[in-house]
């Protein structure tokens, strides 16, 4: 078998972890000896052991590990942080050669890692399946090489591209799968945002319901603080963080964050880049989504195309990128593009 082989199994692994080790990235570890594979493990939940040390601790025969070759997607880690560094223990264990996708773009890793092993005497191969493991881990290289979140733009529209009845009622262009759909994704990123009209019209919950998974934390844009306290965003029940340019204002579950009247964008992001909010998804309005593809801020597009018409109303954005996929999800259309010049 070749490094290609293994390493798309580490990649598959890393898959385990998603939706639970946010703002650590998706790493999956895979201990080869002699061609056979003798440890399997990935990061499973943010704050616990790392893939590499799940790796090792599922090999029965410990000795065997010093003749092997790890195969990891992204860079062993070279500091200490909630867990020891997996360079060390790797170094420890004296494993023979470490293939690795990735290097890490955290400026606590960022070549330390492989620094480590090779001067500790370990052969180190780099760039094997380098273009699926930062696929893989597109949030986490958005996050630290762009220090803002990956952001997902995600509506829904009627076949003649409207967004909402003329009166800013929307529910339900999509149907129930497209709409669960919707849930899973919710489980897996960090954060849901929408506007002020989205808030005050269709009042939802932004929380995960049709599917298993965390909750997001809740984003919402209210520039001078006009929406009711009684809006589902507001029950506290779930972190919200609701942008304005009037106060700030730190509540149990529940942030008014100032931001600029000049910079509004701008400043969401640091200020979610600063708390660690590595993925948001912004599910409208209009107005809201035309915010983000205005500034080039976005890096993908989730759009639901239904077969219902409303004749007239409000027109979904105009979103410039390239098609990367098509879905039928039972007579509903999604479309995935993707940013190919994001700001």
């Amino acid at each position: 078998m070749t490094d290609e082989h293994y390493m798309q199994r580490a990649l598959e692994l890393a898959l385990g972890g998603e939706g639970s080790v946010s703002p650590n990235p998706l790493v999956g570890c895979v201990l080869v000896q002699h061609g056979t594979i003798i440890g399997e493990g990935w990061h499973r939940q943010f704050g616990h052991a790392h893939a590499e040390v799940n790796a090792i601790e599922s090999v029965a025969d410990k000795q065997q590990v010093a003749s092997a070759t790890a195969y990891v997607n992204l860079e062993p880690c070279s500091h200490f942080g909630k867990t020891p560094p997996c360079a060390d223990r790797l170094i420890k264990e004296k494993v023979a050669r470490v293939v690795i996708a990735n290097e890490d773009p955290n400026p606590l890793v960022n070549g330390g890692g492989i620094k480590k092993l090779r001067e500790a005497g370990i052969e180190v191969v780099t760039g094997v399946l380098e273009g699926r493991g930062r696929e893989l881990n597109r949030r986490f290289f958005v996050f630290h090489e762009k220090q803002r979140p990956y952001i997902i733009l995600k509506w829904a529209q009627t076949f003649d591209r409207l967004l909402a009845h003329p009166n800013g009622d929307s529910k339900w262009i999509s149907n129930e799968y497209a709409r669960q759909w919707v849930h899973r994704w919710r489980a897996t990123e960090d954060a849901v945002l929408v506007g002020t009209k989205t808030a005050a019209h269709d009042n939802p919950q932004l929380t995960v319901r049709d599917w298993t998974g965390r909750h997001p934390v809740r984003i919402v844009f209210d520039r001078f603080l006009r929406l009711p306290e009684n809006l589902h965003v507001f029950d506290r029940k779930q972190l919200t963080i609701c942008y304005n340019v009037l106060r700030h204002e730190e509540h149990p579950q529940l942030v008014l964050a100032r931001v600029s009247e000049e910079n509004f964008l701008a400043d969401v992001l640091h200020d979610l880049y600063q708390r660690r909010i590595q993925s948001v998804i912004v599910e409208g309005g209009a107005m809201t989504l035309s915010l983000f593809i205005e500034a080039g801020c976005w890096d993908e597009a989730r759009v639901f195309t239904s077969p219902r018409t409303f004749g007239k109303g409000i027109a979904a954005p105009a979103v410039p990128g390239r098609r990367i996929a098509t879905h039928d999800i039972q007579g509903d259309r999604l479309d995935i593009i993707k940013n190919e010049s994001p700001s």
